[in-house]
């Protein structure tokens, strides 16, 4: 069974590209009733607010039509920035040789957070160096991974 996330991806995924952006990931959030829906969007070249704007416009006129959603919810429309979720196996693949932070559904070595570099994606298997030592994480057992910005 499908995610909403999921189901909202390939809902939207064809009204962003239409905008000249990729649909780089969705998230939801639960505070209570209440939902907040953020979408990252991303183009070569940078986001601009204008094109989170044109976004937020065209995304809400399809959920309105569509009503994927039975909760009140927030749209939120705005760019990955420089500490960018990763949500897919070709997102990780982007960022190999950057230092990653990945959040474990289920820990491994009694840990759910882990912090290295990116070395490579094996199938289904992301492969961080952490401290000198090479750690296999599944990429299903990600619940969240985020690129690590550096200044």
């Amino acid at each position: 069974m499908a995610t909403l996330e999921q189901n909202l991806q390939e809902m939207l995924q064809g009204a962003v590209e239409d905008l000249g952006c990729e649909l780089w990931g969705i998230e939801c959030q639960r505070a209570g009733r209440f939902m907040t829906v953020r979408l990252f969007i991303d183009k070569e070249g940078g986001v601009t607010v204008d094109d989170c704007a044109d976004v937020s416009r065209q995304v809400s006129a399809i959920l309105d039509v569509e009503d994927p959603i039975a909760d009140k919810y927030n749209l939120e429309v705005s760019s990955p920035g420089l500490d960018r979720p990763l949500f897919t196996l070709s997102q990780f693949e982007r960022y190999i040789g950057q230092d990653i932070a990945v959040h474990l559904r289920i820990p491994v070595m009694e840990r759910r957070k882990w912090q290295g570099k990116l070395e490579r994606i094996e199938n289904d298997m992301v492969i961080l160096i952490v401290d000198g030592q090479e750690q296999v994480l599944v990429f299903g057992n990600i619940q969240k991974a985020n690129v690590v910005a550096k200044f």
